[in-house]
């Protein structure tokens, strides 16, 4: 017998579709009960042998038979199954294995010959949410309509009537009442299955948790490690819409077809939808911007710089081939309406309007903003797109250069994560760096597609500017609304980018934007 309340047509549709060994009811309340109340509310259904009762909202591998037998064989009207969790250890339990005590309060059987003494718990456990019942104990509800199971425990107690709690050895025990607590189980199967894949010779898994300062993103990021080894969680978040893909969905499947095509990413080794969570492959905390600034030689950084052009191209080329534009969560493709609304109305409302408190009516700019994206996408040579392929996306290992944060990937330009890459305001590269790079990566290109370097320069150079519309707004919004305020360091680099960028097209292709930008430079640094 299942009780149902929240959602209760959806519990019996997914039931009706089951086929188990023994039939399965459900018993629907229309309000809450209670938790002696509802127990009371399916009376028909039991019979003359005890019953046992499990909370839904629980994860465990306890042994029901051995819980069961152990009720039959003592004789008392109640069992309830206590695990040590010592962050919600509430039932008081003696040397004999009596609850003599919930939520706090301590009882003894009632009677002055009882010594004081008997009232001291031995120990304080956690209901698991599992109890086995006499049914004779249905009779004592009085309120069937708000009975607390607690508080009729509590008078069979003061009544000297005797609660045996069965405490299993080795189990496994969550609560998943809340997101959190359903996150937290699933993050154990998930850990315990990976740790496995990857690392079959750790006989204990992972023992401790360390949490990774993240970037812009809402995702939360932690370290889990054994003695040996690790590996990194990223949580996403839970994901209920099952009508529209989620970014865990995004990550997991782009991540995966990288990883297939041989792409230097990390091995993502489990993950779940629903939960948002992946466990992927470690690969160390050294960014890409730490090694380029921590160097003062220039043909070092140019190397570096060499090894992270070849990436991006085997990203667009080799991870172009086969790529699903269903894996995307967000649009399958870079195309003009996404510059417009992600990046150039980005642009305006949270970096102009917002962030600068200038009064710039998006309207007015569209002509230029058309004219913008019809550009940057004239020549543009098209794979998959990382869109973020920038030095804190790009970490260091043993030499190597890893892509993470793929999951906002797409069909798109090369040209535009070239631009990523080379206008990124965490290194503020000098313009013959720049212009050595791109030299570099037409020359690359060209051995493995037909590059026209003209028409590519010509979008790279528009590309520039859409990157770097998008890359103030989401500054803007990260320092205002997000109140991460560290980002803010970098938005006079970006803003310096962004007008040398239009000065190197002619005067009349988007004199507005020009104008607007020089303005904002000026504002900014706090210029007559």
């Amino acid at each position: 017998m299942i009780n149902t309340h929240h959602l209760h047509q959806n519990i019996e549709a997914f039931l009706a579709e089951q086929r188990y060994s023994v039939p399965v009811q459900t018993r629907y309340e229309p309000w809450i009960l209670g938790t002696g109340g509802a127990i009371h509310n399916v009376r028909d259904f039991w019979d003359q042998d005890a019953f046992m009762v499990i909370n839904g909202d629980i994860v465990t591998d306890i042994d029901l038979k051995a819980v069961y037998d152990f009720h039959q064989h003592h004789g008392h009207p109640v069992t309830l199954v206590l695990h040590d969790f010592p962050e919600i250890n509430t039932v008081s339990v003696d040397e004999n294995l009596s609850v003599i005590g919930v939520d706090g309060g301590e009882f003894a059987p009632s009677g002055p010959e009882m010594p004081k003494d008997s009232r001291i718990p031995a120990c304080k456990l956690t209901f698991t949410g599992i109890q086995v019942i006499d049914p004779q104990v249905l009779k004592l509800i009085s309120d069937p309509s708000s009975s607390s199971s607690i508080d009729l425990y509590r008078t069979l107690i003061k009544d000297g009537m005797t609660i045996l709690a069965f405490i299993p050895e080795n189990c496994y025990w969550k609560d998943i009442g809340t997101p959190r607590q359903y996150q937290s189980a699933v993050l154990d199967m998930l850990t315990h299955q990976a740790f496995q894949l990857a690392f079959p010779d750790e006989p204990t898994g992972p023992t401790t948790t360390i949490r990774i300062t993240g970037d812009g993103s809402d995702r939360l990021w932690s370290r889990i490690s054994s003695s040996r080894h690790s590996m990194v969680v990223a949580d996403h978040g839970i994901h209920s819409r099952r009508d529209i893909r989620g970014e865990c969905d995004a990550f997991v499947a782009i991540g995966g077809h990288l990883y297939d095509k041989g792409i230097s990413v990390p091995r993502i080794y489990k993950a779940d939808s629903y939960s948002g969570l992946a466990l992927v492959e470690d690969i160390g905390d050294v960014h890409l911007q730490s090694v380029v600034r921590g160097s003062r030689n220039v043909n070092e950084i140019l190397v570096w710089y060499q090894s992270a052009v070849q990436l991006l191209i085997s990203l667009s080329i080799d991870g172009g081939r086969g790529f699903d534009p269903s894996w995307t969560y967000q649009t399958p493709v870079y195309d003009k309406a996404m510059i417009i609304e992600k990046e150039c109305r980005y642009f305006v409302d949270a970096f102009l309007n917002r962030y600068l408190n200038l009064d710039i009516h998006v309207d007015d700019l569209m002509g230029e903003f058309d004219e913008l994206a019809d550009r940057a996408l004239n020549g543009a040579i098209n794979g998959f797109m990382h869109r973020d392929f920038q030095s804190r996306n790009l970490m260091v290992k043993n030499n190597r250069i890893y892509a993470i944060d793929f999951q906002g990937g797409r069909i798109g330009p090369i040209q535009y994560d070239l631009a990523s890459l080379l206008i990124d305001p965490y290194t503020e590269l000098s313009q013959s760096l720049q212009d050595r790079i791109l030299d570099f990566c037409i020359q690359e290109l060209s051995a493995r597609v037909f590059v026209d370097p003209a028409s590519f320069t010509s979008a790279y150079r528009y590309c520039r500017i859409t990157r770097n519309l998008q890359i103030l707004g989401a500054f803007g919004y990260l320092t205002l609304v997000k109140g991460k305020p560290g980002f803010e360091a970098y938005i006079p680099a970006a803003l310096r980018t962004l007008n040398s960028s239009l000065s190197q097209l002619r005067s009349t292709d988007i004199p507005q934007l020009t104008h607007i930008a020089g303005c904002a430079l000026q504002k900014f640094e706090g210029v007559s």
